[in-house]
C-alpha cells in the first residue's frame, strides 16, 4: 500500500510496527501536503503520475536534506506544482534543504531555481545564476545555436467537417469493477487536436485502454468516420486509426524484438513486407526500418538492435515512426513526452502538429498542462472519470483549468 511504501522507507523502524499509529501520523502528514494519496491504496493500482506523486511525498516524508527531482511537476496541476516547488524553495532558502531539479520547463527554472546548468548529450554546456540569464540563452545551450527552432504551431484554416472520431456515452470499468470513466462523450474533427487534461488517476488510463481495445466498455459507442468502431485490427487498418500509448515500451512494443521488427508490427502482413500471403521479406522489413529510423532520428540507427535497449526518447520516436504513416485518419496519444529530453520533446510535438495540419484527428491525453496549452485546439478536463469542462485553447486560463482538474469547481457546486 501507499502507507507501507512510506513507512518501510524509513530507517528507524521498530521490530513491530503499530500500524494504527502510523496511519494516524501519515494522515496528519498528508493533510499538510499540496496533494495527497489514499494511504490504503495498493501501489500496483496507481497510475504512472500517481506513482510520481508518491515519490515526491516520500522524500518530503523522510525529511531529506538533499532531494533530486526529475521532471517533478509533469503530473501536477499548476496550483500543485507551484505549491510543491514553492515549499521546497522556501525550505532551501531557510537552509533546511538542497534541491537538484531536472526539468525542461523554463518557467519552473525562472521562477524557482537560483542557479541553472545545462547539459547536452551528457556534456556540460553552460551555467549561470538564473537572474543573469534568459530563456533564449538556455534554449541555445540545450539545442545548440544552429538547432534552436521552436515548434511551429501555425495551422491552416479548415472548414468545419463531421467528426472523424466520436465517443458517445462511454462507461469504462476500472480494475476494481467500479466505473473509472462515466458517460463520457467527445468528438474530434479532422485537422484538430483535442487535449484531455486531468490529474493522473482520474480515468485517463482506462479511457485510453478502452479506445485502444485493451479494456472492455460497459456502455457507449466509439465511431470513426461515422462508422461503429470495435477496435479490431482489420478496422484499424481500414479506417487508419493509430496510437501512441503511455509507456510505449510496455504498451506498444515487444522489448526483445529488434527495432525493425517492432516498426513492422502494423504492416508485417501486407506487401511489400509480406509475400505470397504469409512469407516475410526480411530485406523489405530492414529497408522500411532504415527509412523510418532516419526520418525520426532514432538513435542508435541500428535496425537489428533490441528495442528494449533504447532510451525512452528513442523508443518513443520509434513507435511514433510506426504510428504516423502519411495517411493517418485518427491518432490517439497519451503522455507522449513524459520524462523525455528537450530534443525528443520538440521532435514529437512537431510531428503531432504536422499530423494535425495534414488533416489527422488527434486526441491528446496529457497530464502536462503546458503541453496541452501549446498543442491543442480545444481542451477538455477529466475529473473522476467525467468530462467537467471544455474550452478553446486560445481562451484557456491556466488557473481555471487547474481548479477543474482538482475538482474544486465541482465541489463548489455541491449543496452544503
Amino acid at each position: 500500500s501507499v502507507a507501507e511504501n512510506l513507512v518501510l522507507s524509513r530507517g528507524d523502524l521498530p521490530w513491530r510496527i503499530n500500524w494504527t499509529r502510523e496511519h494516524e501520523r501519515l494522515e496528519a502528514f498528508m493533510a499538510k501536503m499540496p496533494f495527497r494519496l489514499d494511504i490504503h491504496r495498493p501501489v500496483s493500482s496507481l497510475a504512472a503520475g500517481e506513482k510520481q506523486k508518491l515519490e515526491i511525498l516520500k522524500q518530503l516524508y523522510l525529511q531529506r536534506r538533499l532531494i533530486i527531482l526529475d521532471e517533478p511537476t509533469s503530473v501536477l496541476t499548476p496550483q500543485e506544482a507551484d505549491e510543491v516547488l514553492g515549499l521546497m524553495q522556501s525550505m532551501a532558502h531557510r537552509g533546511e534543504l538542497t534541491v537538484l531539479m531536472i526539468t525542461h520547463k523554463f518557467r519552473e527554472v525562472s521562477t524557482y531555481a537560483d542557479d541553472v546548468t545545462v547539459l547536452r548529450k551528457g556534456r556540460w554546456v553552460g551555467s549561470a545564476a538564473v537572474a543573469d540569464t534568459t530563456t533564449q540563452q538556455m534554449a541555445a545551450w540545450m539545442m545548440g545555436d544552429a538547432q534552436v527552432r521552436g515548434v511551429s504551431t501555425e495551422r491552416p484554416v479548415m472548414a468545419a467537417r463531421p467528426p472523424q472520431l466520436q465517443v458517445a456515452g462511454l462507461d469504462v470499468p476500472g480494475d476494481k469493477g467500479t466505473l473509472a470513466v462515466k458517460n463520457l462523450s467527445l468528438a474530434v474533427q479532422p485537422g484538430e487536436i483535442v487535449g484531455v487534461a486531468g490529474i493522473s488517476g482520474n480515468g485517463q488510463r482506462e479511457l485510453t485502454e478502452a479506445l485502444l481495445g485493451q479494456r472492455p466498455l460497459s456502455a457507449g459507442q466509439i465511431s470513426v468516420d461515422g462508422q461503429p468502431y470495435h477496435v479490431q485490427r482489420e478496422q484499424m487498418q481500414r479506417l487508419r486509426v493509430f496510437s501512441l500509448p503511455e509507456e510505449p515500451l510496455r504498451n506498444a512494443c515487444i522489448g526483445n524484438f529488434s527495432v525493425a521488427d517492432n516498426l513492422a508490427l502494423r504492416n508485417f502482413d501486407q506487401a511489400p513486407l509480406c509475400r505470397q500471403g504469409w512469407r516475410l521479406d526480411r530485406r523489405a522489413i530492414g529497408a522500411q526500418a532504415r527509412t523510418l529510423i532516419e526520418q525520426f532520428k532514432v538513435s542508435p540507427n541500428d535496425p537489428n538492435r533490441p528495442i528494449g535497449t533504447l532510451s525512452g526518447g528513442n523508443v518513443q520516436r520509434a513507435v511514433l515512426a510506426r504510428e504516423l504513416p502519411p495517411d493517418v485518419a485518427v491518432l490517439i496519444v497519451a503522455n507522449p513526452v513524459f520524462g523525455l529530453d528537450f530534443a525528443s520533446v520538440a521532435l514529437i510535438h512537431q510531428r503531432l502538429i504536422d499530423a494535425r495540419n495534414s488533416g489527422t484527428a488527434v486526441l491528446l491525453l496529457s497530464e502536462d498542462l503546458d503541453e496541452l496549452l501549446s498543442l491543442a485546439d480545444r481542451i477538455v478536463v477529466i475529473h473522476d472519470g467525467e468530462l467537467v469542462f471544455e474550452t478553446s485553447a486560445a481562451a484557456a486560463d491556466r488557473t481555471e483549468l487547474g481548479r477543474h482538474m482538482a475538482g474544486a469547481e465541482q465541489l463548489a457546486g455541491e449543496p452544503a
